[in-house]
Parts: structure tokens; C-alpha cells; sequence
């Protein structure tokens, strides 16, 4: 009797209707229940009640992608690589610089696990990046870190293709400050490849696979007649070289896209041969980088990061190093400064503000120079500025910063960076 009692009560709760409530009697093995109901009103009545229906659902549904919206705003980002295969967003923005004017970027960033029953082991990271511009740059890129069996071995990747309207003014600190500003296209294909074995705890060795190719195409001028600019001397306008190399460091940070504490100190030393390429010379190339991370108080980060980057006499300029870029010396035109040498050093404090949000401050300098012999203090260029993350998952943050420089050519050095991850 009881299974018909409830039986009856669902199919009652389940029958809508509009009308005049009438009372009804059910007679069953003895048992009498009585109730009362409201029959369906017809036609008009019936399209009213529909229409209010259909009004009630689109409210909820926008009431719950609001709703939804605003959980992700307010919440903290989690790790969820133990529940999907891979935790992906798409981040469209817009973004100025002056070296890529007015550009729109899309970034794809995914986060996973080599193995998903492994919690030891640091989460994967992979990011597709696509820009296009007004004044017709365009990149494709993809970078990214895997790790497996305990963080023992790890590979590391960065691909991209680029072709960028690129101002240029020579090469060396002098030549950035006087000379007139010249005009060409860069294209520029890289890949770098990076495979690191943890020897001892925190302490990896590993090798380097690195290829570049850039070509210098010239820009029309008003006569519609092709010029190269005359800073290139008697350098070629293309060249294309293969590497190979071997990786030392020690590395303790807790995250490496976005690290709160530990060292990280390493050197990389890279061999350009001669028949794998046409540079006509045997190159080499040595980095070094030395970053500390230090928590300061309650969700503050004290970051600091000295970089130095050396190359051997017969570098072409295609590979020379470049100050100003995402990560170091923010704001510069990347390439006004180029010499065969560099050195930067920059120091900032990270701040989480609210939930998700959290703001930055730097302060920096660095340096070109052709060789030791020619290095000068005097032509230590400064850099400092301010910037928002916005936090996508765990470990992974969309920055915007804005940062500061001298004057060049009589006027202050400024721009715009947008990216993902913290600079270093």
C-alpha cells in the first residue's frame, strides 16, 4: 500500500495544470485516498502558461552562467590535474607595444600530468601562443614542461615562428642612442629543445638542441625601390644555424612558472659547427642565471634575477643579444640595445591583493657591450615598473605589466607587456 501511496503522490507532483481545483477520490484494496488538483487550462490559457515557462528558463540559465562567472572570479585557483586529462583555457585579449602596436593576442594554456596517480611528481605545462598586429606582425608558438617520474627527468620546449615590421638603428649602445631609425622585416623561425636529469637532489644536468633561422627582408621605400638599411655593413641577410649544448643547474624552486620560494642557478654552454649552417665560423655561445625567491610576509614575494648572455667574435647580428624583451629589461624596444654581450639584473616584489588578483613592482638595469674590453658603467641603462597577474589556475597567471626606462634619443623609454607567467 505504501509503494501506491508514494507512486500516486509523484505522478501528482509531476502534472501540471491551471484552473479550478477539483477533489478526487482513489479506492484501493480497501484503502481510500482523497486529494486535490487543479486541471490544465485550455488553449490561450495553456500558450500563456508555456510562455511563462520558457521566461522562467532563460532567467535561471543567465542567472547561472552569472553565477558561474563570479565563482571564478572569487575562488581560489585549484589544481585539477588529477581530475581531467588536461585542465585547458583560452585567454583572448588585446595588447600595445612598441615594437608590435595594436595586437591581439591568444594564448591556449594547459596544465596536466604525465601520470595522474602520481602526486609527487610537479604538474605539466604546455601554452600555444598567436598574436597578430595592425601593423602586420604575426607569431604562432608553443612552449612548454614535462615532467616525469618524481621531477627525476624533465624536457623542456620553446617553437614558434614570427615575421615583424622591425625598427632598427645598428648595432652597439651608441648606435641606439644616435643613429636615425631604419626599417625591415624579420623573420625569424626557432626551436629549442631541452632534456635535464636530476644527478643529485636539485641538481640536474642535461643537453640542448637549438636551431635558428632569421632572414632581414627589405621594406619599399617611396620611390617603391627595395633598400636594405646601411647598418648591416657587409653581414649577410639571412643565416641559419644548429646547435648543440650542455645544461648544469640546481634548481629548488617550489613552482617554475611562478615560484614563492627557492634558488635556481644555471649555465648553459651552446655549439653553433660550422657545416651546420652558413655562418662560415664555428660559434659558441655561454648563458648564465641566477634567480632567488624569498617570501617576505602574507602572499608577498621578494624575486630577484641576474642574467648574462656571451657570444663568441663571429656571431652574425641575427644572434646577437637582445635587451628588452617579456621578461627582462620591460619596456625597451627589443633590439634598439643589441651587441654581442649583455647583462641585466632586475628585482621584484610580488603581491597577492585579493582571491585571484595580486599586483607587481620592479627595478632593473642592464647592459650591451661588443666586449670586456669596451664594457662601461656609464652605459648602464635603467628599467623599473608596475604590473596586474590574474591568476588562470594554479601556477599559471596572466600578467600585464608596464615598465619604465632612461631617455633615448631625447625621449623616456615606455611600453606595454602582456604575457603569461611571471617574468622569472
Amino acid at each position: 500500500m505504501f509503494c501506491r501511496v508514494v507512486i500516486l503522490l509523484v505522478i501528482l507532483c509531476l502534472y501540471p495544470a491551471m484552473g479550478v481545483a477539483q477533489t478526487r477520490e482513489y479506492v484501493s484494496n480497501g484503502d481510500t485516498i482523497k486529494y486535490q488538483y487543479t486541471p490544465l487550462a485550455h488553449t490561450s490559457a495553456s500558450a500563456e502558461g508555456a510562455s511563462v515557462v520558457n521566461a522562467d528558463t532563460t532567467k535561471r540559465e543567465r542567472s547561472r552562467f552569472v553565477q558561474r562567472f563570479l565563482d571564478f572570479a572569487t575562488q581560489d585557483a585549484i589544481d585539477r590535474t588529477f581530475e581531467k586529462k588536461i585542465d585547458f583555457s583560452i585567454v583572448p585579449a588585446p595588447s600595445y607595444s612598441r615594437k608590435t602596436s595594436l595586437s591581439l593576442n591568444m594564448v591556449a594554456t594547459g596544465v596536466y600530468r604525465v601520470d595522474r596517480s602520481d602526486s609527487i611528481t610537479s604538474p605539466s605545462n604546455v601554452s600555444l601562443y598567436g598574436s597578430v598586429s595592425i601593423i602586420g606582425y604575426y607569431y604562432l608558438g608553443v612552449l612548454g614542461n614535462t615532467f616525469f617520474h618524481h621531477d627525476h627527468h624533465r624536457l623542456d620546449y620553446d617553437i614558434g615562428f614570427q615575421s615583424m615590421p622591425t625598427n632598427f638603428w645598428g648595432f652597439g649602445y651608441q648606435a641606439a642612442m644616435t643613429n636615425p631609425m631604419r626599417e625591415y622585416v624579420n623573420k625569424n623561425a626557432f626551436g629549442a629543445v631541452r632534456y635535464l636529469y636530476e644527478l643529485f637532489p636539485n641538481f640536474n644536468i642535461g643537453v640542448l638542441l637549438d636551431f635558428e633561422y632569421t632572414k632581414a627582408k627589405p621594406l619599399k621605400d617611396k620611390n617603391k625601390e627595395y633598400s636594405f638599411p646601411e647598418y648591416f655593413g657587409d653581414q649577410r641577410r639571412f643565416y641559419t644555424a644548429f646547435g648543440q649544448g650542455v645544461i648544469i643547474e640546481y634548481d629548488s624552486r617550489d613552482v617554475i612558472t611562478n615560484p614563492t620560494k627557492g634558488l635556481y642557478v644555471g649555465a648553459n654552454f651552446l655549439v653553433r659547427p660550422k657545416a651546420l649552417g652558413n655562418v662560415g665560423h664555428t660559434l659558441w655561445k655561454a648563458s648564465g642565471t641566477i634567480n632567488f625567491y624569498q617570501r617576505l610576509w602574507r602572499d608577498a614575494v621578494l624575486a630577484l634575477d641576474l642574467h648574462g648572455e656571451f657570444n663568441s667574435r663571429h656571431t652574425p647580428w641575427t644572434m646577437y643579444a637582445l635587451l628588452g624583451n617579456n621578461y627582462r629589461m620591460r619596456g625597451y624596444y627589443e633590439g634598439q640595445f643589441t651587441d654581442l654581450n649583455m647583462v641585466t639584473f632586475q628585482a621584484e616584489l610580488r603581491q597577492r591583493v585579493w582571491r585571484r588578483l595580486g599586483v607587481v613592482a620592479w627595478g632593473g638595469a642592464g647592459n650591451v657591450f661588443h666586449s670586456f674590453d669596451t664594457f662601461a658603467w656609464q652605459q648602464t641603462l635603467p628599467n623599473y615598473g608596475v604590473g596586474l597577474r590574474w591568476e588562470l589556475k594554479r601556477g599559471i597567471s596572466a600578467r600585464i605589466d608596464y615598465g619604465f626606462g632612461g631617455k633615448v634619443n631625447g625621449e623616456l623609454v615606455h611600453g606595454l607587456v602582456m604575457s603569461i607567467n611571471e617574468a622569472f
